[in-house]
Parts: C-alpha cells; sequence; structure tokens
C-alpha cells in the first residue's frame, strides 16, 4: 500500500490565459501524479464555486494563490500518510474539510486538483494507464470493447464566439460504425472543409475558446448551412457517415421569461423555441441538443424530452452541473436523456462517478467533457475511456489543448487495437 508523502501545488495558465491550480501528489514508494484543472467560461448557476484571489492587482482577481497555500500549507499535512488509492475516504475527507454544499469555502478547483491527482498517483503506483486502472477499479465488469465517439465543436458562438451567434456550439459527430482513427480523419477533413467555406466566403473572423471557427455569420441558420455546404466538399455524407448536434446554452439568450434569438425578430416563447428546435431536428438531422431551455426550466425541460427525446440526444449540461442531487431530479422528471460530464462542476473523482453512475442506471448516454479554460492535461481522455463513456467533447481538432487529449485518446485505441 502506498501512501502520500506530500502535496505540491503551483499556479499554471489556461488555454485562455487565466491561473489555473496545478497539483502534485508524491507517495512514500517514489511515484507520483499530476493533475491541472480547467475552468469554464459559462459556469453554470448550479456549478461548485472556484476559487479566486479577487486580487486585481493579480491576474484580474483570478489568481490562485490562496488555493495553493492552502494546499501547500494546510492540505498536504492533514492528507499525509492516507493511501491515495482510497478514493472514496480521500474525496470525502475533503468534503468535510470544505464544509459547504457548492464547495466555496475551499473551491472546487482546489479540491479537483487534489482528487484527480489521487487517480493519477495511484495508477502509477499500480503501473496502470489511467483509464485501465478507473476501469480495473470501478467497472471491471463491463469489457472494454470500444472507444467513446468524438463530437467536435467546429464553430463556436454565444460565450465561446464572437458574440455573433447565439448557440454556443455547432458539433459534428461521426457515425459510431467508424472506428475512432476514422472518427478523427472525419472530423479533421469536415473542419478544413468549413475553413475553406468560410474563406470563399470571407466569413472568417478567428477561432473561439475551443478551436471552432468564430465566423462572420448572423444567424444559426446560416451557421449550418454553411456546415452542410462544407460536408458536400468532402466524401461524407449527413445523416448517413456524420450527424450534426448543437449546445444550445439557451440561457445565453434567454431574457424576461423569453428567448430573443437572430433567426426571427420577434422573442420565442419556450413552447415556440421547442417548435423550433423540432423544425431544426427534422432538417439537419440533429444527433443531439444540449441545453435547449433556461437551466432552471424543469417544466420546459420535461416537454423539451418528451417532444424530442425519441429523435435525438436531449443533453443536460447547466441543467445538472455534474451535480448528483439535479440528476436525481432530472431523472424524476424525465428532463433529458443524457448527461454532460464536467468533473470540475462538481469538484471531485467520487461525486462525478456517482453522476455517471446514476445516469447509466436511468438508460442516458455518457458525454464526457472538456471545459472552455483548458490545460495539457490528458486526464479527461482516459477518464472518458476508463468510465466506458458514450462520447466525448473536446472541442475541435484543433490547439494544442484540445489536439493533446485526441492523441491521448489516438494513443489508446492503438494500446486496444479498437
Amino acid at each position: 500500500m502506498a501512501k502520500i508523502a506530500k502535496i505540491l501545488a503551483r499556479e499554471i495558465l489556461d488555454s485562455r490565459g487565466h491561473p489555473t491550480i496545478e497539483t502534485t501528489i508524491y507517495l512514500d514508494t517514489g511515484h507520483s501524479g499530476t493533475a491541472s484543472v480547467p475552468s469554464g467560461a459559462s459556469s453554470a448557476r448550479h456549478e461548485a464555486v472556484e476559487s479566486r484571489d479577487n486580487d486585481p492587482r493579480r491576474f484580474q482577481g483570478l489568481g490562485v494563490i490562496k488555493a495553493i497555500d492552502l494546499i501547500n500549507r494546510t492540505l498536504s499535512a492533514k492528507l499525509k500518510g492516507i493511501d491515495p488509492a482510497r478514493q472514496t475516504e480521500l474525496d470525502q475527507f475533503l468534503i468535510n474539510e470544505d464544509g459547504t454544499a457548492d464547495k466555496s469555502n475551499f473551491g472546487a478547483n482546489t479540491l479537483l486538483s487534489i482528487s484527480q491527482a489521487a487517480v493519477v498517483a495511484s495508477a502509477a503506483y499500480y503501473q496502470l494507464p489511467v483509464y485501465q486502472y478507473l476501469r480495473q477499479k470501478y467497472y471491471q465488469q463491463v469489457p472494454l470493447n470500444r472507444l467513446p465517439g468524438p463530437t467536435f465543436n467546429i464553430i463556436n458562438g454565444g460565450a465561446h464566439g464572437a458574440g455573433n451567434l447565439d448557440f454556443q456550439e455547432f458539433h459534428l459527430i461521426p457515425s459510431a460504425r467508424f472506428t475512432y482513427s476514422q472518427s478523427l480523419q472525419i472530423g479533421e477533413t469536415v473542419y478544413q472543409s468549413l475553413f475553406k467555406t468560410l474563406k470563399y466566403r470571407r466569413a472568417i473572423t478567428s477561432v473561439g475558446d475551443e478551436g471552432g471557427f468564430a465566423p462572420d455569420l448572423f444567424t444559426n441558420l446560416d451557421a449550418l448551412s454553411i456546415i452542410l455546404e462544407s460536408l458536400k466538399q468532402t466524401p461524407y455524407q449527413l445523416a448517413k457517415d456524420v450527424f450534426l448536434g448543437l449546445d444550445v446554452a439557451a440561457d445565453y439568450f434567454y431574457r424576461n421569461g423569453h428567448y430573443e434569438i437572430k433567426d426571427r425578430a420577434q422573442p420565442y416563447s419556450r413552447e415556440e423555441l421547442i417548435v423550433y428546435y423540432r423544425e431544426l431536428v427534422k432538417e439537419f438531422h440533429l444527433f443531439s441538443l444540449e441545453d435547449g431551455l433556461n437551466q432552471d426550466d424543469w417544466t420546459g425541460w420535461g416537454q423539451l424530452n418528451a417532444a424530442l427525446g425519441s429523435q435525438c440526444l436531449i443533453v443536460g449540461d447547466d441543467l445538472l452541473s455534474t451535480n448528483p442531487d439535479r440528476v436525481k431530479q432530472a431523472i424524476a422528471k424525465k428532463a433529458c436523456n443524457a448527461v454532460l460530464i464536467k468533473p470540475n462542476q462538481i469538484g471531485t473523482i467520487t461525486e462525478t462517478l456517482k453522476v455517471i453512475n446514476l445516469c447509466r442506471e436511468a438508460g442516458w448516454k455518457i458525454i464526457v467533457s472538456h471545459r472552455s479554460g483548458e490545460t495539457n492535461d490528458t486526464f479527461i481522455a482516459d477518464f472518458a475511456v476508463g468510465t466506458l463513456a458514450d462520447y466525448t467533447k473536446f472541442g475541435a481538432p484543433v490547439r494544442g489543448e484540445r489536439v493533446v487529449k485526441y492523441n491521448r485518446l489516438s494513443a489508446i485505441a492503438a494500446e486496444l487495437k479498437l
């Protein structure tokens, strides 16, 4: 049995140039594990709270020195001697020490950096890749015979884009009949075709936080139409080889009880927006619809799932915030049929696994996701494979902090010969 000898945290930058926490757990056996935590640009109201210094003299108040000091000066000593493989016990200790429901005392980023590093350190001690360690510890009875299917974010809007598109993400999802390496090639091919189409239309402005294009387009329909135009320049057919998806992030354009998007002059009511989504699902063969309504509209979510849940995935992200209590409520209300998993929304690996298990028991699809402010940590790729997720959402097939995760999945696919 290995024991924690020391924990050392430091401040690093994420992909948006904001500070975040990188933590290394050193074991008395000489093994170690390092984890760095991401951060979201569009954080849900029900997410666990991050620790930030709020000191305007450093990084616009976004520094994490307080969290670093807490880990190095206090939590390291308190966790010394604990077996990191006793994940539930370790995480519960962190939760109890924090003492708040939303992790606002220590911060979810503080807790997750330790919780995640414990997994990596334990995997190193047992001489296993992280994905194999997770699977053997939690899902040994389930065969590992496939990798999660990639969801490529190829156009960024909303809080992730240039501010001109209402919907936050426009996704490309290869058919499940393809291998992972084939799916990666499809994603890259369509992405490059989209670049050429946008360039031809003189609509390119930049790329968003997650590597998708942030083009000079006016409506969400424009974005969907230009993706279809780009597909025609590739060997792949819509609804056969590839499907489209949307992360609507409806809270971004929810105002005074209505939804204001540029696709029409008048605001949409909840019922009108659901009708509009039905039209989009039919016309563009949408495979998934994420955060289609306000994150506190439980009645509306039930209506949305009843209307479209048999035709596409109704994915809860902001609605659920990787929170077991909200997931239980969503299951009872039949509010969706898929979950987006983001460990930093809840703060510990144990709680994240609890959410995955609840959703799987309910028959939901599991989508493991990055955040807009990412690091070069590849843990989330191993986590998706080790927990037998159905899909991943790691952004576009560009930008180092995104590509490193796709490349990790490629390495795992080669190891498993999948």
